[in-house]
Protein backbone atom coordinates (compact mmCIF):
# COMPACT_ATOMS: atom_id res chain seq x y z
CA UNK A 1 0.00 0.00 0.00
CA UNK A 2 1.78 3.16 -0.70
CA UNK A 3 1.89 6.29 1.43
CA UNK A 4 1.90 9.45 0.79
CA UNK A 5 3.00 12.82 2.73
CA UNK A 6 0.40 15.37 2.70
CA UNK A 7 2.76 17.52 4.70
CA UNK A 8 5.04 17.73 7.92
CA UNK A 9 5.94 20.02 10.76
CA UNK A 10 2.97 19.56 12.81
CA UNK A 11 3.14 19.62 16.36
CA UNK A 12 2.59 16.17 17.49
CA UNK A 13 -0.63 15.50 15.30
CA UNK A 14 -3.46 13.30 16.12
CA UNK A 15 -7.13 13.27 16.04
CA UNK A 16 -7.34 13.69 12.21
CA UNK A 17 -11.37 14.45 10.70
CA UNK A 18 -11.02 14.11 7.17
CA UNK A 19 -13.61 16.85 5.95
CA UNK A 20 -15.80 17.14 3.09
CA UNK A 21 -14.26 19.64 1.11
CA UNK A 22 -11.36 17.88 1.15
CA UNK A 23 -8.94 19.04 4.17
CA UNK A 24 -8.17 17.34 7.10
CA UNK A 25 -9.40 19.12 10.47
CA UNK A 26 -6.86 17.55 13.36
CA UNK A 27 -4.91 18.42 16.59
CA UNK A 28 -1.71 19.42 17.12
CA UNK A 29 -0.70 18.56 21.05
CA UNK A 30 2.33 19.97 21.09
CA UNK A 31 1.54 22.90 19.56
CA UNK A 32 -1.77 23.36 21.63
CA UNK A 33 -3.81 23.94 18.76
CA UNK A 34 -6.65 22.45 16.34
CA UNK A 35 -5.72 22.59 12.91
CA UNK A 36 -7.00 22.73 9.34
CA UNK A 37 -4.02 20.70 6.41
CA UNK A 38 -4.83 21.37 3.07
CA UNK A 39 -4.76 19.15 -0.18
CA UNK A 40 -1.55 21.36 -1.12
CA UNK A 41 -0.16 20.89 2.77
CA UNK A 42 -0.84 24.21 4.04
CA UNK A 43 -1.13 24.30 7.66
CA UNK A 44 -4.02 26.76 8.79
CA UNK A 45 -4.71 27.38 12.59
CA UNK A 46 -8.25 27.28 13.77
CA UNK A 47 -7.85 27.88 17.55
CA UNK A 48 -5.15 27.51 20.13
CA UNK A 49 -6.58 25.90 22.97
CA UNK A 50 -3.82 25.17 25.41
CA UNK A 51 -3.19 22.01 27.39
CA UNK A 52 -2.87 19.10 25.08
CA UNK A 53 -5.74 18.73 22.37
CA UNK A 54 -5.86 15.41 21.69
CA UNK A 55 -9.34 13.43 20.09
CA UNK A 56 -11.36 15.01 17.92
CA UNK A 57 -14.92 14.83 16.05
CA UNK A 58 -17.74 16.68 14.36
CA UNK A 59 -20.51 17.17 16.40
CA UNK A 60 -24.68 17.53 15.36
CA UNK A 61 -23.79 21.22 15.28
CA UNK A 62 -21.47 21.28 13.05
CA UNK A 63 -19.08 22.18 15.96
CA UNK A 64 -15.88 20.29 16.66
CA UNK A 65 -15.59 18.47 20.15
CA UNK A 66 -12.10 18.37 21.37
CA UNK A 67 -10.57 16.09 23.91
CA UNK A 68 -8.02 18.02 25.75
CA UNK A 69 -5.48 15.39 27.87
CA UNK A 70 -4.37 18.75 30.16
CA UNK A 71 -0.70 18.54 28.33
CA UNK A 72 2.46 16.79 28.42
CA UNK A 73 6.10 17.26 29.05
CA UNK A 74 8.09 16.77 25.83
CA UNK A 75 11.40 15.58 24.73
CA UNK A 76 13.14 14.33 21.39
CA UNK A 77 15.04 11.32 20.86
CA UNK A 78 16.53 10.23 17.38
CA UNK A 79 14.32 12.57 15.73
CA UNK A 80 11.32 11.64 17.09
CA UNK A 81 9.47 14.25 19.47
CA UNK A 82 7.51 12.27 22.19
CA UNK A 83 5.75 13.12 25.38
CA UNK A 84 7.08 11.67 28.67
CA UNK A 85 5.13 13.41 31.21
CA UNK A 86 2.47 15.69 33.30
CA UNK A 87 3.66 19.34 32.86
CA UNK A 88 3.67 21.65 36.41
CA UNK A 89 1.27 23.65 35.05
CA UNK A 90 -1.32 20.80 34.53
CA UNK A 91 -4.73 21.34 36.20
CA UNK A 92 -7.05 18.82 34.62
CA UNK A 93 -8.45 17.93 31.33
CA UNK A 94 -11.39 18.40 29.50
CA UNK A 95 -13.89 18.56 26.44
CA UNK A 96 -14.02 21.52 24.60
CA UNK A 97 -16.58 22.98 21.84
CA UNK A 98 -14.68 24.84 18.97
CA UNK A 99 -16.37 27.07 15.81
CA UNK A 100 -14.28 25.66 13.11
CA UNK A 101 -15.37 29.33 11.19
CA UNK A 102 -14.20 31.85 13.94
CA UNK A 103 -12.14 30.01 16.04
CA UNK A 104 -13.79 30.34 19.16
CA UNK A 105 -14.09 27.69 21.70
CA UNK A 106 -16.05 26.73 25.44
CA UNK A 107 -15.26 23.99 28.11
CA UNK A 108 -18.09 21.65 28.00
CA UNK A 109 -16.52 19.43 30.73
CA UNK A 110 -13.59 19.22 32.99
CA UNK A 111 -15.00 16.89 35.89
CA UNK A 112 -18.07 14.17 36.22
CA UNK A 113 -19.04 13.67 39.47
CA UNK A 114 -16.64 15.38 41.74
CA UNK A 115 -13.73 13.95 39.99
CA UNK A 116 -12.08 15.92 37.86
CA UNK A 117 -11.30 14.65 34.33
CA UNK A 118 -7.71 13.80 33.65
CA UNK A 119 -6.64 12.93 30.46
CA UNK A 120 -9.10 12.63 27.70
CA UNK A 121 -8.24 11.22 24.75
CA UNK A 122 -10.14 9.93 21.86
CA UNK A 123 -14.02 10.43 21.30
CA UNK A 124 -16.78 9.07 19.00
CA UNK A 125 -20.51 10.38 18.17
CA UNK A 126 -23.22 8.16 18.44
CA UNK A 127 -26.42 8.68 15.94
CA UNK A 128 -28.53 10.05 18.67
CA UNK A 129 -26.23 12.85 19.20
CA UNK A 130 -24.17 12.15 22.00
CA UNK A 131 -20.22 11.27 22.36
CA UNK A 132 -18.34 8.13 24.04
CA UNK A 133 -15.09 9.38 25.10
CA UNK A 134 -11.77 7.77 26.95
CA UNK A 135 -10.02 9.34 29.84
CA UNK A 136 -6.18 7.94 30.05
CA UNK A 137 -5.61 8.98 33.32
CA UNK A 138 -2.24 11.10 33.87
CA UNK A 139 1.11 9.64 35.15
CA UNK A 140 4.07 11.18 36.51
CA UNK A 141 7.14 8.88 37.90
CA UNK A 142 5.52 8.13 40.66
CA UNK A 143 2.13 6.90 39.53
CA UNK A 144 -0.52 6.98 37.20
CA UNK A 145 -4.76 7.10 37.22
CA UNK A 146 -7.12 4.90 36.34
CA UNK A 147 -8.78 5.60 33.38
CA UNK A 148 -12.56 5.25 32.13
CA UNK A 149 -14.91 6.05 29.37
CA UNK A 150 -17.70 8.01 29.57
CA UNK A 151 -20.87 9.54 27.66
CA UNK A 152 -21.71 12.53 27.07
CA UNK A 153 -24.51 14.98 25.49
CA UNK A 154 -22.54 18.48 23.39
CA UNK A 155 -24.85 20.83 24.95
CA UNK A 156 -22.91 20.49 28.51
CA UNK A 157 -26.05 19.16 30.53
CA UNK A 158 -25.23 15.55 30.99
CA UNK A 159 -22.53 13.11 31.51
CA UNK A 160 -22.03 10.24 33.01
CA UNK A 161 -18.85 7.62 33.51
CA UNK A 162 -19.81 4.10 31.36
CA UNK A 163 -17.12 1.96 32.59
CA UNK A 164 -14.27 2.35 35.17
CA UNK A 165 -11.21 1.25 36.74
CA UNK A 166 -9.53 1.08 33.00
CA UNK A 167 -5.23 0.51 32.52
CA UNK A 168 -5.06 3.69 29.98
CA UNK A 169 -7.78 3.29 27.96
CA UNK A 170 -7.38 5.81 24.41
CA UNK A 171 -8.95 4.56 20.96
CA UNK A 172 -12.49 3.81 21.38
CA UNK A 173 -15.24 3.74 18.22
CA UNK A 174 -18.73 2.21 17.55
CA UNK A 175 -19.66 -0.67 15.62
CA UNK A 176 -21.11 0.00 12.13
CA UNK A 177 -24.81 -0.95 13.78
CA UNK A 178 -24.42 1.45 16.25
CA UNK A 179 -24.91 -0.98 19.36
CA UNK A 180 -21.20 -1.77 20.74
CA UNK A 181 -18.29 0.00 22.10
CA UNK A 182 -14.64 -0.59 21.23
CA UNK A 183 -12.02 0.52 23.55
CA UNK A 184 -7.96 -0.07 23.17
CA UNK A 185 -6.10 0.26 25.89
CA UNK A 186 -2.90 1.30 25.82
CA UNK A 187 -0.36 -0.24 28.20
CA UNK A 188 -2.18 -3.60 28.17
CA UNK A 189 -2.07 -3.86 24.42
CA UNK A 190 -5.87 -4.83 24.57
CA UNK A 191 -9.08 -4.39 22.88
CA UNK A 192 -11.90 -4.58 24.36
CA UNK A 193 -15.60 -4.41 23.20
CA UNK A 194 -18.69 -3.64 25.67
CA UNK A 195 -22.55 -4.03 24.08
CA UNK A 196 -24.73 -1.16 24.48
CA UNK A 197 -28.31 -1.60 25.91
CA UNK A 198 -28.90 2.25 25.91
CA UNK A 199 -26.91 5.14 24.92
CA UNK A 200 -23.96 5.77 27.47
CA UNK A 201 -25.13 2.22 29.43
CA UNK A 202 -23.20 -1.41 28.90
CA UNK A 203 -24.64 -4.77 29.24
CA UNK A 204 -23.78 -5.91 32.81
CA UNK A 205 -20.20 -7.88 32.73
CA UNK A 206 -19.27 -10.48 34.81
CA UNK A 207 -16.97 -9.78 37.75
CA UNK A 208 -14.53 -11.94 36.35
CA UNK A 209 -13.65 -10.02 33.20
CA UNK A 210 -13.60 -6.24 32.26
CA UNK A 211 -14.97 -6.48 28.57
CA UNK A 212 -15.37 -8.74 25.86
CA UNK A 213 -11.54 -9.14 25.28
CA UNK A 214 -10.95 -8.65 21.15
CA UNK A 215 -7.41 -9.03 20.83
CA UNK A 216 -4.25 -8.43 22.62
CA UNK A 217 -1.18 -8.15 20.82
CA UNK A 218 2.35 -9.73 21.68
CA UNK A 219 5.04 -8.09 22.02
CA UNK A 220 5.87 -4.71 23.22
CA UNK A 221 3.06 -2.92 20.80
CA UNK A 222 1.16 0.08 22.23
CA UNK A 223 -2.43 0.72 21.54
CA UNK A 224 -3.28 4.47 20.61
CA UNK A 225 -6.39 5.95 19.05
CA UNK A 226 -8.92 3.94 16.32
CA UNK A 227 -11.44 4.28 13.29
CA UNK A 228 -13.65 1.10 12.40
CA UNK A 229 -13.98 -0.09 8.86
CA UNK A 230 -17.34 -0.72 7.33
CA UNK A 231 -17.02 -4.17 7.53
CA UNK A 232 -16.33 -3.83 11.48
CA UNK A 233 -13.04 -4.57 11.47
CA UNK A 234 -11.00 -1.67 13.81
CA UNK A 235 -8.30 -0.20 13.14
CA UNK A 236 -5.89 0.82 15.74
CA UNK A 237 -2.65 3.03 15.63
CA UNK A 238 -0.05 1.08 17.00
CA UNK A 239 2.88 2.50 18.81
CA UNK A 240 5.98 1.30 18.93
CA UNK A 241 5.85 -0.74 16.07
CA UNK A 242 5.14 1.90 14.19
CA UNK A 243 1.68 1.88 12.07
CA UNK A 244 -2.44 0.65 11.97
CA UNK A 245 -3.53 -3.14 13.45
CA UNK A 246 -6.39 -4.52 12.22
CA UNK A 247 -8.35 -6.27 14.09
CA UNK A 248 -11.64 -8.74 13.30
CA UNK A 249 -14.60 -8.93 15.64
CA UNK A 250 -14.64 -12.32 14.97
CA UNK A 251 -11.13 -13.64 16.33
CA UNK A 252 -9.52 -13.69 13.00
CA UNK A 253 -5.89 -13.07 13.21
CA UNK A 254 -4.90 -9.11 13.47
CA UNK A 255 -3.00 -8.04 10.27
CA UNK A 256 -0.71 -4.73 10.21
CA UNK A 257 0.17 -2.29 7.87
CA UNK A 258 3.38 -0.68 8.30
CA UNK A 259 3.76 3.50 8.76
CA UNK A 260 7.79 3.38 8.00
CA UNK A 261 9.99 5.65 9.88
CA UNK A 262 7.75 6.50 13.06
CA UNK A 263 7.08 4.75 16.34
CA UNK A 264 4.34 7.51 17.69
CA UNK A 265 1.76 6.16 14.91
CA UNK A 266 -1.05 7.38 16.51
CA UNK A 267 -4.36 7.75 14.36
CA UNK A 268 -6.42 7.08 11.85
CA UNK A 269 -9.39 8.57 9.74
CA UNK A 270 -11.54 7.84 6.78
CA UNK A 271 -13.16 9.40 4.33
CA UNK A 272 -12.91 10.70 0.37
CA UNK A 273 -16.32 9.19 -1.73
CA UNK A 274 -15.92 5.78 -1.03
CA UNK A 275 -14.74 5.77 2.09
CA UNK A 276 -11.09 4.51 1.16
CA UNK A 277 -9.38 7.79 1.33
CA UNK A 278 -6.80 7.06 4.94
CA UNK A 279 -5.30 9.67 6.60
CA UNK A 280 -2.68 8.89 9.05
CA UNK A 281 -1.13 11.04 11.45
CA UNK A 282 2.81 10.13 12.49
CA UNK A 283 2.94 12.17 15.49
CA UNK A 284 6.49 11.65 16.50
CA UNK A 285 7.80 13.00 13.28
CA UNK A 286 5.20 15.78 13.00
CA UNK A 287 3.29 14.17 9.52
CA UNK A 288 0.33 13.35 8.24
CA UNK A 289 0.13 10.83 5.43
CA UNK A 290 -2.87 9.84 2.85
CA UNK A 291 -3.35 5.96 1.96
CA UNK A 292 -5.74 4.18 -0.33
CA UNK A 293 -7.25 1.95 2.00
CA UNK A 294 -8.31 -1.50 1.49
CA UNK A 295 -11.48 -2.02 2.49
CA UNK A 296 -13.74 1.26 2.89
CA UNK A 297 -14.25 3.00 6.18
CA UNK A 298 -17.18 3.45 8.65
CA UNK A 299 -18.98 6.44 8.12
CA UNK A 300 -19.24 8.79 11.05
CA UNK A 301 -22.35 10.07 12.19
CA UNK A 302 -21.78 13.74 11.61
CA UNK A 303 -18.62 14.40 9.75
CA UNK A 304 -18.82 17.27 7.23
Amino acid sequence: MKLTKICDGLGFPEGPIAMADGTVILVEIRRQTLSRVHPDGRIEVIAHLRGGPNGAAVGPDGMIYVCNNGGFVWTETDGITRPVGTPEDYVSGSIQRVDPTTGTFETLYDSCDGQPLRGPNDIVFDAEGGFYFTDLGKATSEYVHHGAFYYAKPDGSHIRRVHAPMITPNGIGLSPDGKTVHVAETRTSRVWSYDLVAPGEIVALPFTMPGRLLATLPDYQLLDSLAVQADGQICVATLMRGGISVVPTDGSPVTFIEVPGDPYTTNICFGGPDMRDAYITASGTGCLYHARWPSPGLQLNFNG
